[in-house]
C-alpha cells in the first residue's frame, strides 16, 4: 500500500465517522499532513491500552 492509498483510506474512515468536534467537510478539506497528524494523535496511546496482551511494568 502506498502512502497515497493509506491517506485515502484514512480520509474515508474519518469522513464516515469524524472525530468529536469535526465534520466530514472539515476532514475532506484537511491537508494530507494534517490528516496524518490527527490520526497519530488520536491513536498515540494505543500501545498503552489496558486490553493489551503485554504484561509488565514500563518506565517511560
Amino acid at each position: 500500500m502506498t502512502e497515497k492509498d493509506y491517506i485515502a483510506k484514512l480520509r474515508q474512515k474519518y469522513i464516515s465517522v469524524p472525530p468529536e468536534g469535526m465534520t466530514p467537510s472539515l476532514v475532506k478539506r484537511m491537508s494530507d499532513n494534517d490528516l496524518l497528524d490527527m490520526h497519530y494523535f488520536l491513536h498515540e496511546d494505543d500501545d498503552f491500552d489496558e486490553t493489551s496482551s503485554e504484561n509488565g511494568f514500563y518506565i517511560l
